[in-house]
């Protein structure tokens, strides 16, 4: 390990609304590691994470994706403290990069999801869809920032974020980045917070279905969009259910 390694303060940017009370359990080590993930020109690789424990976690991964590559990734955060995901993706030409993930919880715990991704050369795709569940006291974060190079052109990036509160007291934030410095490009970003949709469920309660299933059928089609791009039908299952049982009795 570097001995001069720097530890995350609340002025660095990608840390703004981390739990640094939670940070101080972790190894300083900790903040240097990374796993690193190479994809080779042509091929696709698939990854997909359930995190979270009753202790701090911290998750870092940087993928390289070669020419005409696809890096799939898709994360369940539900941890019972503080847990991070934080991802930083490069791309080479005609590459594409698919991020779905879901935080959810409640109890006092921050989780979060941290992107950032160097379209470094021409038409290169990417999409990330996160949606975040939360109640009690908890939160859910995602800082999410697309570079494109100059000589990136044809670059087609997207982002959305939307959270869902089932409880007064909980929070979500969002805080998507473009730097773009080439002129033929589409990038595209959203963020939406809010709470459930009393109309569809009443809709819903209208025709026979009890009001607890009708709001665990919303929360779930909620969260499927995540993993809408997650084409192996047992791995989307697996992490529903995942986000699912995160859910337990809160709706």
């Amino acid at each position: 390990m570097n001995g001069t390694l720097a530890l995350p303060t609340q002025r660095d940017e990608e840390w703004r609304y981390a739990d640094f009370a939670a940070l101080e359990a972790l190894a300083p080590e900790a903040f240097g590691e990374w796993k690193d993930v190479a994809v080779g020109p042509g091929e696709t690789r698939r990854k997909c994470l359930i995190v979270g424990s009753d202790a701090p976690e911290l998750h870092r991964i940087r993928i390289d994706i070669a020419e005409g590559g696809r890096g799939e990734l898709f994360v369940v955060n539900c941890g019972g403290d503080y847990t991070r995901v934080e991802s930083i993706v490069r791309l080479a030409k005609g590459a594409h990069f698919e991020f779905g993930g879901v935080t959810i919880g409640g109890g006092e715990a921050t989780r979060e999801f941290v992107t950032r991704l160097d379209h470094a050369e021409p038409e290169a795709t990417s999409n990330q869809v996160v949606r975040a569940v939360h109640w009690g006291q908890a939160t859910g974060n995602f800082l999410g920032r697309i570079d494109v190079a100059r000589h990136a052109q044809k670059t087609d990036a997207a982002q959305d974020f939307k959270g869902l509160l089932l409880e007064r007291g909980a929070s979500a934030n969002a805080k998507p980045e473009l730097e773009i410095y080439a002129d033929d490009v589409k990038c595209a970003h959203g963020a939406a917070i809010g709470q459930m949709d009393e109309a569809a469920r009443f809709y819903m309660a209208a025709r026979g279905l009890p009001p607890e299933a009708a709001r665990r059928l919303l929360v779930r089609a909620f969260i499927a969009d995540a993993f809408v791009a997650l084409e192996d039908d047992a791995e989307q299952e697996c992490m529903l259910d995942a986000a699912l049982a995160a859910l337990g009795d809160a709706v």
